[in-house]
């Protein structure tokens, strides 16, 4: 049995069962040396752009993406509408918010919306099974919060982390194991006959992924953790984000992986951000993004991804899920009212583009991405049947970042840098999604914060002020930024989390690896 490091806190023993730590036991030896050579290959994925090669569709999977016949399996109970969706962590509150919200699917996150604190592995575990079998409940001095009729709540689709990350409170021959796997398992085990039971899962959202071998990967877990519980082979299904740059040109391939397992795919905006400034950070002013807030859905490489991935699924029968609104409510009125404006234009934009649903990460959103989305859809539960075959994207439009309208300002580097460091604060106090300046902020916004301020840096972009972004211009604007803060001296540590993973001449893969082994 694997060696349980973390402590026992009252009722971990109803999701570390015997089964549970027998799963992830049989799952890490079976496939964790296929999960440290994938991870491998990313690695000379990124030494061979640097070196010049360049990202395409791959001559070796021409057949898969030229096969007409092939398709996804139909979708499950609870994933035929998935008109709007609402992404967040399982803490208590969130779970009853998320769940009463009106959205079709809670997207229940243990990665980027999720600290990795051993009490939230665990607790969100908990809270996701008190949830299904109605014991959840929540109080505040002001307020109690209270789950609705079950056929009013939201389908569960769990989030676990990505193929990068450990978990090193539970160990196997003495090395950590997979993070992915331990929430896989975890889950499936407390609470996958029940989602059986009820007809509504248990189903998955994939994350992280960078090629269709690291899809074929998930496959195999899943078939032997079916077999292992003796669930029916295709009972679990999963809907995959295309949120790093070379899975976008493998989206067919992933889908073929996963064909009697895949729910579709959603088109992860941030994150994919992200993806893109990180594959080709030393590759200079072609792959040099401007502020972040300019670059929109509309961008043109931004354009071909999402077109791209509306025409892949419907090609094949999955559904494609648009990307995060991420504007949260506001006090002031004002504000409110361009946030819900600028939600509104988005979601019309993919609503009409073909896409069979999209994601908020506030309840207050729900009905705003629902009422577009009503708009286009009338009484059909998706649009699988719009296969957008006028679409014909190449791999020039996915790499043309160089169109990008834009500029690099004084005023960007400076939201970089305290969105950044006021995020790292509250993700070392155990929060994985905060709201940063009425947007909600999670992992993947604070990793392209971090990530252009390494590449502007390293290629001494000069700002609209005239100043060159250097050194000691970003640790400037840190501790200036920080002291407009309350309380600004908490923010120390994460502003020395963010001073390394920004400025280390070795760029480092995923912040959050760094920030984790900060944790006890």
């Amino acid at each position: 049995m694997p060696d349980v490091t973390g402590p026992m806190n009252e009722r971990y023993d109803e999701i570390l069962t015997e089964r549970a730590l027998g799963l992830i036991e049989k799952l890490h030896r079976e496939y964790d040396g296929r999960r440290q050579e994938l991870l491998e290959r990313r690695r000379e994925r990124v030494a061979e752009i640097e070196a010049g090669a360049s990202l395409g569709f791959l001559p070796e999977t021409k057949d898969v993406r030229d096969d007409p016949d092939w398709r996804v399996a139909p979708a499950a109970p609870g994933l035929v509408d998935r008109r709007v969706e609402i992404t967040g962590p399982t803490d208590r509150k969130m779970t009853i918010n998320a769940l009463n919200s009106g959205a079709k699917v809670w997207l229940a996150d243990h990665e980027d919306a999720n600290t990795p604190l051993w009490e939230n592995v665990i607790g969100g575990q908990l809270n996701l099974l008190d949830a299904i079998t109605r014991r959840i409940d929540f109080s505040t001095d002001a307020k109690s919060y209270a789950l609705k009729p079950d056929e009013e709540l939201a389908t569960i689709v769990v989030r676990p982390r990505g193929w990068h990350l450990p978990e090193k409170h539970i160990q196997v021959d003495g090395s950590p194991v997979s993070g992915s796997l331990v929430d896989f398992a975890l889950y499936l085990t407390a609470s996958g006959q029940l989602q059986i039971d009820r007809g509504q899962g248990p189903y998955f959202y994939l994350p992280k992924m960078e090629s269709h071998l690291e899809a074929r990967l998930w496959n195999d877990v899943f078939v032997t953790a079916q077999e292992y519980l003796g669930i029916p082979r295709g009972t679990i299904r999963a809907t995959v984000l295309i949120e790093t740059y070379p899975a976008a040109f493998e989206m067919e391939e992933i889908l073929y992986e996963l064909r009697e397992h895949s729910a579709g795919l959603n088109a992860g905006r941030w994150d994919y951000m992200f993806s893109v400034i990180k594959t080709h950070r030393t590759r200079g002013a072609d792959f040099q993004l401007p502020d972040r807030n300019s670059v929109t859905m509309t961008v043109p490489f931004m354009r071909a991804y999402t077109e791209l991935l509306v025409r892949t699924c419907h090609k094949r029968g999955a559904h494609a899920i648009g990307g995060m609104a991420a504007f949260i409510p506001s006090k002031d009125p004002a504000v409110n009212e361009q946030a819900f404006a600028k939600v509104e234009a988005d979601k019309r934009r993919e609503a009409g583009d073909g896409f069979d649903g999209s994601w908020v990460a506030h309840p207050g959103m729900v009905e705003t991405c629902r009422t577009v989305f009503d708009s286009v859809l009338g009484s059909e539960p998706n649009q699988l049947g719009k296969l957008r075959e006028d679409v014909h994207v190449t791999a020039e439009q996915l790499l043309d970042v160089a169109a990008t309208p834009g500029e690099v300002t004084e005023a960007g580097l400076r939201n970089n840098v305290s969105v950044a460091i006021q995020y790292l604060a509250a993700w070392l106090d155990g929060l994985g999604a905060v709201g940063i300046f009425n947007l909600m902020e999670d992992a993947a916004t604070a990793e392209i914060s971090r990530s252009q301020i390494w590449q502007w840096r390293q290629n001494g972009v000069v700002l609209d002020t005239g100043e060159t972004v250097t050194t000691e211009l970003v640790e400037r604007i840190a501790d200036e930024e920080i002291t407009k803060l309350d309380q600004y001296l908490r923010y120390q540590s994460a502003r020395a989390l963010f001073l390394e993973v920004a400025l280390a001449d070795d760029y480092v893969d995923f912040l959050t690896l760094p920030a984790y082994e900060r944790f006890s």
